[in-house]
């Protein structure tokens, strides 16, 4: 089964769901207000290794655009 995620538009919490995928699109109680709550669209981050070893971001999101560090190498992703 995937995993979706929800966000809820009365508390703007965001979670995931195990769910099949005819229940994809049916509606689903926010856990922590329990209004309904609307399937967002998930994102991912992809990354490259160059042949010295370091990690580099490419494609979908990145929590890196917060980092502070100059390599890859110490992330604990």
């Amino acid at each position: 089964m995937p995993i979706y995620e929800y966000c809820c538009p009365e508390c703007n919490f965001k979670f995931e769901l195990l769910r099949q995928q005819s229940k994809a699109n049916e509606s689903v109680s926010c856990p922590r207000c329990h209004h309904d709550a609307k399937r967002i669209l998930s994102s991912f981050t992809s990354f490259s290794k160059n042949g010295e070893g370091p990690s580099t971001p490419i494609g979908g999101s990145s929590s890196c655009s917060s980092c502070s560090a100059t390599s890859c190498a110490t992330c604990q992703m």
